[in-house]
């Protein structure tokens, strides 16, 4: 029993050692050779260092959005989901790099059996092992597959984190300038029943028509059908959030908007190709085609033979009380050599070789879409700073000249209709004013996500 033990010993430490020296058959990955633009922007900029390597809680200085932010990176429910699937990835890995080693098992086995012309027994203690020898780099081309594909799980999860900090801010944002044009609106609603009170007033008076104060009262109406809809945008904002954040619907705590914003000289957005070390999607994208690379690895060696090494090591005998006196042990060796399959294995390999065409174009397309995603975020957060500074000015112009048309109304230099002209300007005015300083605050989340930046 000693002696087949140390044979079978001595046997799998030559094996391992001449395995483990083989060689892995098979094109090793390189990254594809993509020419890549001069800069990112317009503006000469040489500096390595961009908005992405900021952490999210220095951009966003809210303390209720990073409440927001830090509840849906631990609840959200895709963000579960997708750490979940790196454990599975993970242990699927295990079991690849397991396979590269021997396989052991025990089996035990006893027969009594009574017939007329005596008793037959059998007894049997087994210790077996198997072994895949991996001297083409099937294996390890299968266990490099694991690793990329637990890899691209994981960047896939931060490229998720980008997202769902992008959308929490971004929806957030949305409510607070909900909740601002809400007030815009209910100033106004107030503005338009003093306006069809002044009316009623001067009709009432016989010094305007009926039209005019009738045409004050449509206008009153009209401004006040705006609230319900907006009611409704906010409590499915709110909604919205909680969702992301993993809860029911409630009342979401918020800020207000700010009235006026200060938009920085020049943003550092960094190199190219430091782009594409930053945006997860496309080092999952990279991971994908290294994954595979490896397939057809594993379907280029699945060709050459397979060869697996059995070993037995064990007692059997008649009788219980000398099955441990019986030893015996058995190691042999079997080659498989596909020789005839219809061209199933070569249908394989070029399968792979289809797929990893695939994947690589699909890196390249990832790569092209960060690019654009970066100069489209650049671009329009230096356009808002021009929309901003003239809906500004658009919004003071407008109150002035309501006040303006308001006192000239009252003495009666010009008509209703005047006024009213003035006020749906200035209503206008300040929605637009609103949704710059929505703009200007989402300018900032997209580029922030477009440059990498969240994880």
């Amino acid at each position: 029993m000693r002696h087949g033990l140390k044979y079978i010993i001595h046997a799998l430490i030559l094996t391992a050692a001449i395995s483990l020296s083989a060689c892995q058959i098979g094109r090793k990955y390189t990254r594809p050779n993509i020419e890549l633009p001069a800069a990112l922007s317009d503006e000469e900029n040489t500096d390595s260092t961009s908005m992405a390597d900021i952490s999210w809680k220095e951009v966003y200085t809210d303390t209720i959005l990073q409440n927001l932010i830090s509840k849906s990176l631990v609840y959200n429910k895709d963000m579960q989901m997708a750490a979940a699937r790196i454990k599975e990835l993970a242990e699927m890995k295990r079991i690849n790099y397991a396979n590269m080693f021997p396989a052991f098992g025990a089996k035990i086995y006893a027969e009594k059996e009574r017939e007329h012309h005596g008793n037959s027994n059998q007894f049997d203690l087994k210790a077996a092992m198997s072994w895949e020898l991996d001297f083409w780099g099937k294996l390890r081309w299968a266990h490099d597959e694991s690793i990329a594909e637990l890899m691209a799980s994981v960047e896939n999860r931060r490229a998720l984190q980008i997202s769902l900090i992008a959308q929490v801010a971004q929806t957030y944002y949305e409510l607070v300038a909900l909740d601002n044009e809400l007030s815009i609106v209910h100033q106004t609603v107030t503005a338009r029943r003093e306006s069809e009170h002044l009316a009623r007033i001067r009709y009432e008076g016989g010094l305007t028509s009926e039209v005019t104060y009738r045409q004050a009262q449509v206008e009153l109406s009209r401004t006040e059908t705006l609230v319900p809809d907006l009611e409704l945008q906010i409590t499915t904002k709110e909604n919205e959030l909680a969702l992301l954040t993993g809860e029911y619907p409630h009342r979401i705590e918020r800020s207000t908007l700010p009235q006026e914003v200060i938009f920085p000289d020049s943003l550092p957005v960094g190199l190219p190709s430091s782009l594409l070390e930053r945006r997860p999607d496309v080092r999952e994208a990279e991971q994908q085609l290294i994954a595979a690379n490896a397939k057809v690895g594993v379907a280029y060696t699945s060709m050459f033979p397979n060869i697996t090494l059995t070993g037995y090591l064990g007692t059997e005998s008649d009788d219980l009380k000398g099955v441990l006196s019986s030893p015996y042990h058995f190691l042999s060796a079997n080659l498989l050599q596909p020789i005839f399959a219809m061209g199933k294995n070569k249908a394989r390999h070029r399968a792979a070789k289809a797929a990893y065409e695939r994947a690589t174009y699909a890196y390249e397309k990832a790569v092209l879409t960060a690019f654009k995603d970066a100069y489209n975020a650049i671009a329009n957060f230096n356009k808002v700073k021009e929309i901003y500074k003239t809906r500004y000015d658009l919004e003071n112009s407008s109150k002035t000249a309501l006040s303006l048309a308001l006192v000239q109304y009252v003495n009666g230099a010009i008509g209703y209709m005047d006024l009213l002209d003035a006020q749906r300007t200035y209503l206008d005015a300040q929605i637009g004013l609103s949704n710059a300083l929505l703009d200007s605050q989402l300018a900032k989340v997209n580029l922030y996500k477009a440059l990498g930046g969240g994880w």
